[in-house]
């Protein structure tokens, strides 16, 4: 096998793992995030439809102290519940836990803001016309707030993106891990460089078609 092919098969495995890490990563992320997210809008005291003084105050605790720890901190102190979760700390699978729950605060604070920037007045309306909070949530803030929704998770998936080729650096697999052990600690150059490559395109396919989803939503509206 040629040199080139060894590379072409190490960057495409590496690329899959990477990918399969942001999507499982993001979906779960998500599931935590989301309705984190929702908590902290409608539970503000000041502007929220629900106002929840010490719930919004707990979770906005809980959230800072999530977002400032460092993510490789975070997966090596998540190493334990990796091990009992999914019986490894190493690999694809054992990185999925510590990206979803360093992006899940990330992911909260995004909703938070993208409901906050629907104009009160439609709310005021809706609730005008006896809509439930839920029905308020569901039928009026989501909507109205999806293309910066769209920008949001778009931006948490470049996030995930760069975290995943940290988690490489602790064994996370992925296209970080294949820079340093093949690329740094070899001294593959080629490889380093065809790494670091994909990430970009990756970065850049991702921000291209999400900004597009959001301009396309924004034109709809």
């Amino acid at each position: 096998m040629s040199s080139i092919q060894i590379i072409v098969n190490l960057v495409g495995t590496a690329a899959l793992q990477t990918l399969i890490m942001v999507f499982a990563s993001t979906v779960f992320s998500l599931i935590l995030g989301f309705p984190l997210g929702i908590l902290l809008c409608t539970a503000d005291p000041l502007t929220g439809i629900s106002p929840k003084p010490v719930l919004h105050q707990a979770l906005t605790r809980i959230v800072n102290v999530l977002r400032s720890f460092p993510f490789i901190i975070l997966m090596i102190l998540l190493f334990p519940l990796s091990r009992v979760l999914i019986g490894t700390s190493i690999g694809t699978s054992a990185a999925i836990l510590p990206l979803s729950i360093a992006a899940a605060p990330f992911v909260a604070r995004i909703i938070e803001t993208a409901l906050k920037e629907v104009d009160t007045g439609v709310v005021q309306a809706a609730r005008s016309m006896g809509s439930t909070n839920m029905q308020i949530i569901i039928k009026v803030l989501l909507p109205e707030a999806l293309p910066s929704l769209v920008s949001g998770i778009t931006l948490t998936i470049i996030n995930l993106i760069g975290y995943s080729a940290m988690a490489g650096a602790i064994g996370g697999g992925g296209l970080g891990d294949l820079a340093i052990r093949y690329g740094y600690q070899r001294f593959r150059t080629d490889i380093m460089i065809a790494s670091v490559i994909i990430i970009l395109l990756l970065v850049e396919i991702i921000q291209f078609t999400g900004s597009k989803i959001s301009s396309a939503l924004q034109k709809s509206r």
